[in-house]
Order: C-alpha cells, then structure tokens, then sequence
C-alpha cells in the first residue's frame, strides 16, 4: 500500500512532463510551420523584388542606350551643323580674300605685266597715272628731267644705293618716253641706221617698254654716255645677280626673240614675279602671259 501511494506523485510528474514536452513540441512545430511560411512569403518577395529590379535595369540600360543613341545623334548634327559652319566661313574667308585682291587689283594699272614690245600696244593717250621725277643723285645727267612710275621708284633707289654701298656705281640714263617721245626716237634711229637695223634695236612707238613708266636704261662711270659696252661692266654683273631682290628683271637678255641684246635695259615687274623668273632661270618674255597676269595683285608687294 505504501509503495503505491509512494510511486502517484512520480507518476504524475512523468505525465506532467510528457504533456510539457508534448506542448512544446506542438509548439516548436507551429513556430517552424510559421517560420517556413514566412521564408516561403519572404521568398516570394525576394523573387518579385529580384523582377521587379531586373526589369528596371532593363528598362534604365533601354533608356540609357536611347539616350547615347540620342547624344550620338546630336553630336553628329553638331558635328555636321560644325562642318557646314566652317564651309560658311571658309567661303566667306574665300570671297573676303577674293574681295580683297578685286579692290587691290582696281588700284593698278592692268598694263604693266603686258608684254609690249611687239605684242600688245598702248596707244598715243597712255600716260602712266603716277609719275614722278628721279632725284638728281640717281641720273647720269641732269641735263633732263628723268621720270618713273611713282610706286616703283623707292625700289629703283634702294637698289642703286644697295649697290653703290658695296663699291658698284650705275645711274639712270633713260625712263619714261611718251608715245610721241618714242615716235620721234625710232624716227632717228630709222635716218641714222635704216629701218631694218633700226628695228632690230627700238621699239614703235606704242610698242615700247618705256611708255609703261617701268622701264629704265642703266650706264655706268667710264662709258662716256655711251650704251654699248654696259655688259662689260661690274654693276651689269651686279644687276645680272641682285637686281631680282628689288623687282627688276633684263628684258632683252642674248638670243632673245625680240630686239637685240640690251644688257642696260631693266624692267620693273614686282619683287615676287622676278623673284622667281630668277630662280626658275626663265625670262619675262618667255612666260606664258596669263601666269605673268597673277603676279600684278603682288607687283608692288
């Protein structure tokens, strides 16, 4: 009787323990089935948020790639609107440059790159626009009044004074001749030496260099006021190596196809023009007409 009273109270504890341990397993599985619902919503979310950002990026990458297609785009318009710019103003470079050398061009006289003797004719009205007198240091005689074209004297003058600073001395014996001046020479010529010789050495009237205002012949000390012989001397050769630098150019050289061999005679055509008929060892009268033409905007450069 004893023991079975003494076994109750330990029996009951067992049951209450069995039902505790049952209680919380009921409730560990309730928790666990709540927890996996919630991993399982929590999934589910992730899951749409994963979508939901995935379509996003794409739809940003879309917007993205439209925008540098755009930027593409207008780059290349402003590329090409830059292009067109810069065509405008090169063709308006172009027109004010072409505008310049018009107004340049209408300043000078359109004769003094022709080539007269024997080719083109100035009529007996020519007079060169602007003349004016050579000082007295640049002539040989004072006994009459030499004259040349106003805008290429001081290059006449510096040329001189070049020379005759390196020990070579030559002077101006004869420069602008009018229409009629000339007449009358070639008339001399023609009593003196005949017509035929007299043609081979001097110009018609019309025809003449001289007439342009451009045109100078040259002596130097010792030749006694006389031409003939100016080849021999040292301000020939002078002439014959520099005067180029300052606009001059012979002629008449040897075994030209116009007049005989003038060694004196010197032409004013522009610094550039000279320039390179001497470094193209090519004379005046053998340059094809319209390539002399492009070098009048340059004459008195």
């Amino acid at each position: 009787m004893r023991n079975t009273l003494t076994q109750k109270p330990l029996f009951w504890g067992l049951i209450l323990i069995a039902v505790v341990l049952l209680a919380d397993i009921i409730y560990l599985c309730f928790w666990m089935a709540k927890t996996s619902s919630r991993i399982d919503t929590l999934s589910a979310n992730i899951a749409s948020l994963t979508a939901n950002f995935a379509s996003t990026t794409a739809s940003l990458q879309a917007a993205i790639d439209q925008t540098h297609s755009s930027l593409s785009t207008q780059q290349q318009n402003v590329a090409a609107i830059q292009n067109q710019v810069g065509g405008v103003q090169n063709q308006v470079g172009n027109l004010s440059g072409t505008l310049t050398t018009i107004q340049k061009l209408s300043k000078i006289d359109p004769e003094l790159l022709k080539k007269y003797s024997k080719v083109y004719f100035l009529n007996d009205n020519y007079v060169p626009a602007n003349l004016s007198e050579i000082p007295g240091m640049y002539e040989y005689s004072n006994s009459k009044q030499l004259l040349f074209l106003t805008q290429a004297l001081p290059h006449m003058q510096a040329m001189i004074d070049t020379a005759s600073s390196s020990g070579v001395a030559f002077y101006a014996l004869s420069a602008y001749r009018s229409f009629a001046e000339q007449k009358a020479l070639k008339g001399e010529y023609e009593m003196t030496y005949g017509a035929g010789t007299a043609n081979s050495f001097s110009a018609d009237q019309g025809y003449s260099e001289h007439q342009l205002g451009t045109a100078v012949d040259f002596i130097a000390p010792g030749q006694g006021g006389i031409l003939d012989g100016f080849d021999k001397t040292g301000a020939y050769i002078w002439l014959l190596a520099n005067a180029y630098k300052y606009g001059f150019v012979l002629s008449y050289p040897k075994d030209n196809g116009y007049y005989v061999f003038e060694p004196w005679h010197w032409r004013f055509v522009g610094v550039k023009l000279a320039t390179d008929l001497h470094n193209l060892n090519e004379n005046f009268y053998t340059m094809d007409q319209r390539t002399i033409d492009a070098y009048l905007v340059n004459i008195f450069d």
